[in-house]
């Protein structure tokens, strides 16, 4: 590989290296390869332990953060355990097609085929699918999806389960569908319709696009799980309004309407995504739920945010493209795990329980995670209020994480109809063009071309105006200039058109920055951002245990560095 120079800024690809560590870093070798799901970090030593969501939850996760962290960054590193866990999320199938729950000697959970876990499961079968093209994965996916369409409880214009578990006799009560309970809704059918959709895309399968059709007539119409204003419901029996499962309803719904166009689900996902950012910072902290939950922030429910703003922002509602770049800056790659000098390891290390936790180089192992819960300025939740601390790491956090990565890597530069447009201000190679993006030291953004494009345009943030922005073209030895005051520069409010670009040519966009501070409300607690860009540069108060956005530097110059972009053959589109 030529290597070059480059700005030394972030680069998402590098993140997926990281969090690639992690995923294998986290595999019990004396348990079967079976990951651990959550870490303690606070505790001298730290540990990791087990738990009832290691089987078809955490392998999905793992199988499908793994492959996207491959094609991200071309990492080869502990494929032995990624094998492994393929092998593991494929004996956990019955013969009705469904995934279950395995006995550990330590737990205190029963088998059963937990419908939270299918959605992961199904997620993860439908990349492995994507990348290998895998028969054997085919026919699990198929038996998998007809199972899901067959234990749902049908009604005239809605399907949905009746129980969160499903055993292999059947639902555990007849009563219970007799009598339409359909428990949390969001968590058990609504999430389920982003993977289902997108295998039908792959597949054509007709029972996928089926479920996804009743779930979301469920969720909007029947559920109850949103009220009318948009906003979720906090009841009890709702979850007390749990983002991560709201959230990635919405995300699913999205692209369900995106798919069928269908413009008044596409507002109504608006209406709820606009309600749930009144409860999260502009920097993309968000709560867990509205009640006993509301203080601990899951990456989970940030790559939610992620996912349903891109698909927004794609639809054309392009004011999300901005939000997403914040999230993407801020929060998400705030919360990886890469610094442990904070984490106590000395003292003495009580034994492992074999099957149950772990001691063993648990800083080290960890190092790529991200947060499972953590405060606006700590990567540690341990406040007063709520639940105080619980946890630091939860493998779902590990695999959404990096799935978060992928989104915001796959939709920095998108093709449609000829056109090509740099939505995000990130850099990254592809196909079409080499992003590089000085951001947030400078205001300042270079494109490489590799190939002719027939149209060519660049969003601009909406903090930069207009009038200042200038662009320089450069092409066998000329060069010529332009602004952002020309006219009939601008469509969609915040895209530069630039019109055709040929390979060979390098496009220099400049913009001034904008420094500001904003006051940001996290469940009635205050702190005082200070952004440079779209970057936090300061935090305050700052946190006690890992303090966020307390390290990050900033120069008047971009600071450079020796390496290059990787332009896969083929984009991944999720």
């Amino acid at each position: 590989m030529t290597y070059r120079q480059i700005p030394d800024t972030l680069l998402l690809e590098e993140r997926a290296g990281h969090a690639l560590h992690a995923m294998v870093g986290m595999a019990d070798r004396d348990f079967g390869y079976v990951p651990f799901f959550s870490a303690n970090l606070m505790t001298e030593p730290p540990y990791m332990t087990h738990g009832d969501w290691d089987y078809g939850s955490s392998h999905g996760r793992m199988v499908d953060g793994m492959l996207l962290a491959r094609h991200m960054s071309g990492e080869t590193f502990g494929e032995d355990v990624e094998a492994r866990y393929r092998a593991n999320l494929l004996s956990f199938f019955k013969e009705d097609g469904l995934s279950y729950r395995q006995i550990n000697p330590k737990g205190h959970w029963e088998p059963n085929a937990n419908l939270i876990d299918q959605r992961a499961v199904i997620l993860s079968l439908t990349t492995w699918l994507m990348a290998t093209g895998d028969p054997q994965v085919k026919e699990a996916a198929d038996k998998h999806v007809a199972a899901l369409k067959r234990i749902a409880v049908k009604e005239r214009d809605v399907w949905y389960y009746p129980a969160s578990e499903y055993k292999e006799v059947g639902w555990p009560s007849a009563n219970g569908v007799q009598l339409r309970l359909a428990p949390d809704p969001a968590a058990f059918c609504g999430r389920l319709v982003m993977p289902l959709l997108k295998y039908h895309e792959l597949t054509g399968s007709q029972d996928a696009l089926e479920l996804c059709r009743y779930f979301s007539e469920l969720i909007i119409h029947r559920s109850g799980v949103f009220n009318k204003d948009g906003s979720f419901n906090d009841a009890l029996a709702y979850r007390s309004g749990h983002f991560h499962t709201r959230l990635g309803t919405l995300d699913a719904i999205a692209r369900f309407g995106a798919f069928t166009g269908d413009a008044a689900m596409i507002a109504w996902v608006q209406k709820c995504y606009d309600w749930a950012l009144t409860k999260c910072t502009a920097f993309g902290w968000t709560p867990g739920d509205l009640h006993e939950q509301a203080y601990e922030h899951e990456t989970c429910s940030l790559v939610d945010l992620i996912s349903t703003g891109l698909t927004l922002a794609k639809s054309g509602y392009v004011q999300y493209w901005g939000t997403v770049e914040r999230f993407l800056r801020n929060h998400l790659t705030e919360s990886q795990l890469l610094d442990l000098s904070w984490v106590k390891t000395g003292g003495e290390t009580p034994e492992n329980i074999h099957g149950w936790q772990t001691y063993d180089s648990v800083a080290e192992r960890t190092r790529g995670s991200f947060a499972g819960y953590s405060a606006p300025n700590d990567f540690c939740c341990d406040v007063n209020e709520g639940r105080g601390h619980t946890s630091d790491l939860q493998l779902c956090c590990l695999g959404s994480g990096t799935r978060g990565l992928f989104m915001g890597w796959s939709h920095i530069v998108t093709e449609h109809q000829g056109t090509v447009s740099v939505n995000l201000l990130l850099s990254r190679g592809s196909q079409w063009l080499d992003v590089s993006s000085y951001l947030p030291h400078e205001g300042k953004v270079v494109l490489e071309v590799n190939r002719d494009i027939a149209h060519l345009q660049v969003r601009i943030p909406e903090w930069a105006g207009f009038t200042k922005i200038r662009f320089t073209r450069e092409l066998e030895g000329a060069a010529t200039e332009g602004s952002g005051s020309e006219p009939s520069r601008w469509l969609n409010r915040h895209f530069l058109q630039l019109g055709p670009a040929r390979a060979g040519e390098r496009i220099t966009v400049t913009f001034p920055l904008s420094m500001r501070r904003t006051i940001e409300t996290a469940m009635n607690q205050t702190f005082e951002a200070q952004w440079r860009g779209d970057d936090v540069v300061d935090l305050t108060p700052r946190g006690t245990k890992h303090p966020l956005y307390s390290g990050r530097q900033v120069f008047d110059r971009a600071p450079m560095r020796e390496g290059q972009y990787r332009r896969p053959e083929k984009e991944w589109v999720w």
